[in-house]
């Protein structure tokens, strides 16, 4: 049996394409005592992604080339060397990498380990609202934003795996909750889930509805986007605003030094405002605080997702280009 894998061929230059990765086969090494094999049936793509094939500096080491791509994913036990598992049972992890087959070991701490996939939902959910997208949206808000009963939370790429669950977690904190995505049926998307305004970025007034939804400023702004966006929000803080910097998906195949955005310091004295960059991997010691909440909240009917799925192994490298171009709606999956 070989082990199918997608491996980082050379860094990008710019946008991400098909051809900087390759496909190969590699045997599968013999487990270890605390080791299990597992068969992937599910892999997840996430904008985190892409600073890891970037050859730069980040908060984590990113992938090499000639290494297997980083991702998380889900799968079945087909071999075990850890007591604690057993042959059939459904393991997720966040270093199952882009490959048919992938030896973990559980005990791992932190974001490395290996969990196990709970009986009462659809397995791959373990990669979207009771996975990490999951767990970035609840601690994000109740650790960092902080939205107050009657409060304004802006929320970008208010459609996407993470920002469909910021804006219905915000809900149910008592928030108002605008939603900024860019098509007629994300748009749409957001006011199903119950996202209170709906703004296209796409809108050359986009400033003037923002300010008309938000008359008294935006108390809490999640953004998962950077660039414009960023900047026409930040210009309308609310006095003690918060900002959740969650993502960059806008800017970050931009060169280095470009995304310089706007000038804010003096809007931050102003409204002494507090900006934090949020990396869900330093929340991980949360993760069943927030699963916790967000099974009752989903078995109560108040969280709702989406989920946008390719099917084909093969097709990896073409989801995360849907992904980054912003093409799905909800969480962007791969079924094996």
């Amino acid at each position: 049996m070989m082990n199918r894998r997608w491996v980082l061929d050379h860094y990008p230059q710019g946008a991400a394409t098909k051809d900087i990765w390759r496909l190969e086969d590699a045997p599968i090494p013999d487990l270890q005592p605390g080791q299990i094999l597992v068969k992937t049936r599910w892999l997840s793509l996430d904008p985190y992604m892409r600073g890891r094939i970037a050859p730069g500096a980040n908060y984590t080491a990113g992938v090499a080339p000639g290494d297997v791509m980083q991702g998380g994913g889900m799968g079945e036990v087909i071999a075990s060397a850890h007591p604690g598992w057993k042959v059939g049972d459904l393991a997720e992890s966040m270093e199952m990498g882009w490959q048919t087959h992938a030896v973990l070991s559980p005990d791992l701490p932190g974001a490395k380990a290996t969990n196990r996939v709970p009986e009462d939902i659809p397995p791959q959910a373990a990669l979207s609202w009771l996975g990490m997208p999951g767990l970035t949206a609840y601690v994000g808000l109740t650790e960092i934003g902080r939205p107050l009963p009657g409060e304004t939370v802006v929320v970008s790429a208010a459609s996407g795996a993470v920002g469909q669950l910021v804006g219905q977690i915000a809900k149910l904190m008592g928030a108002r909750v605008v939603a900024i995505a860019g098509s007629d049926e994300k748009l749409s998307y957001c006011e199903e889930l119950g996202f209170d305004i709906a703004i296209s970025h796409r809108d050359p007034e986009m400033a003037e509805k923002l300010a008309k939804a938000c008359p008294e400023g935006v108390d809490v702004f999640w953004d998962n986007t950077g660039g414009v966006i960023h900047d026409t929000v930040l210009a309308q803080l609310a006095t003690r605003a918060r900002v959740v910097v969650c993502g960059r998906i806008a800017v970050v195949d931009k060169p280095a030094g470009e995304d310089i955005g706007l000038r804010s310091s003096a809007r931050l004295i102003v409204t002494r405002a507090r900006v934090e960059g949020l990396v869900v991997f330093d929340w991980w010691h949360k993760r069943t605080e927030a699963i916790r909440h967000l099974q009752q909240w989903h078995a109560a009917g108040h969280i709702r997702y989406r989920e946008d799925v390719l099917e084909g192994f093969e097709r990896m490298p073409e989801a995360f280009l849907r992904m980054m171009s912003g093409a799905n709606i909800g969480k962007q999956l791969v079924k094996i």
